[in-house]
């Protein structure tokens, strides 16, 4: 079914330019987009802090969630699905495993932190970008859909993880949030 569900999402790369373009630039630029955004919303005037700290603990989750993907990577050596003439590739070659997406992971880790923050309108922004970056990187040829679904676990357990190790109200979160 993995392979199936991975051939079907890339069937058309490489065939409609539009949807090349908008997927190739998704998966080259959706990640980046995403923390510039999560970046700006420091500035933002309603509810200041409680969203500085909802940047802070994404920013935390993006970075526990893409050492937990190192970790699992020393372990599961899960080939490309181009390498394995699953997928038809349409941009460089990785070099590193499949296993689980680091944009996935980066990604879900920002949008599960919102969530837990109870951001409803930001976290449903964020969902809709990090739904095109994981989809783009199967459509690009460059992931199977279980490597996203891992790496978006992976991206919502660093999340958890930071929510209760990172409390909203401590010292060191007033200190923060309270920068700039």
């Amino acid at each position: 079914m993995d392979v199936a569900i991975t051939r079907w999402i890339n069937a058309p790369a490489g065939m409609h330019p539009l949807w090349d373009t908008v997927f190739i630039g998704a998966t080259q630029f959706g990640v980046p987009l995403m923390v510039l955004l999560v970046a700006l919303m420091w500035w933002v005037r309603n509810d200041r802090i409680h969203v500085r700290h909802a940047a802070l603990a994404s920013g935390l989750s993006f970075l526990l969630g893409l050492a937990v993907n190192q970790a699992i990577i020393l372990f599961v050596h899960r080939i490309r699905p181009y390498d394995a003439g699953v997928s038809h590739l349409i941009i460089a070659s990785s070099a590193d495993w499949s296993f689980p997406s680091d944009h996935a992971t980066a990604a879900f880790s920002v949008v599960a932190a919102f969530a837990m923050q109870r951001l409803p309108r930001r976290t449903l922004g964020l969902l809709l970008l990090a739904t095109i970056i994981c989809w783009s990187r199967v459509y690009v040829g460059t992931h199977y859909i279980t490597d996203v679904m891992g790496g978006a676990f992976t991206g919502v357990l660093s999340a958890i993880i930071v929510r209760l190790a990172y409390r909203e109200g401590t010292k060191l979160d007033r200190f923060a949030t309270g920068l700039l």
